[in-house]
């Protein structure tokens, strides 16, 4: 059931595989959060711009992973934890320049109107 959203830098492209990366994420995500059912993923590469150096190249991903509530925030904070050390290990070694890569997480607890529709389940 899991909903997961990964915004990230569309250039420069090379610095992350972000088909890579769902393949990990999914059994990571429903291992941890304990869910039972199949975790959905929306890719948005997108343009970013990150601080005062306009034109600067810097890979900025965030991942937001939405789940239905019942989950202790310590199990959620376990989990984003979990998902910034595996988005880490997906980008490029340290090459000096580690603070132009901006990663984030965060897990979320779906509002009381979240509705899926039956042929989706």
């Amino acid at each position: 059931m899991p909903h997961l959203t990964i915004d990230y830098s569309s250039r420069p492209a090379a610095a992350f595989d972000a088909h890579a990366f769902v393949e990990e994420l999914h059994p990571l995500v429903a291992e941890e959060s304990g869910t039972s059912g199949v975790c959905k993923t929306l890719l948005r590469p997108a343009e970013t711009y990150v601080g005062d150096a306009a034109g600067t190249q810097r890979v900025f991903v965030h991942v937001e992973v939405s789940l239905m509530p019942g989950r202790s925030e310590a199990r959620k904070a376990r989990l984003s934890e979990s998902v910034l050390a595996l988005l880490a290990r997906h980008l490029p070694a340290d090459d000096g320049d580690r603070e132009q890569v901006f990663l984030s997480v965060e897990v979320r607890d779906l509002a009381a109107s979240y509705r899926l529709s039956p042929s989706a389940r």
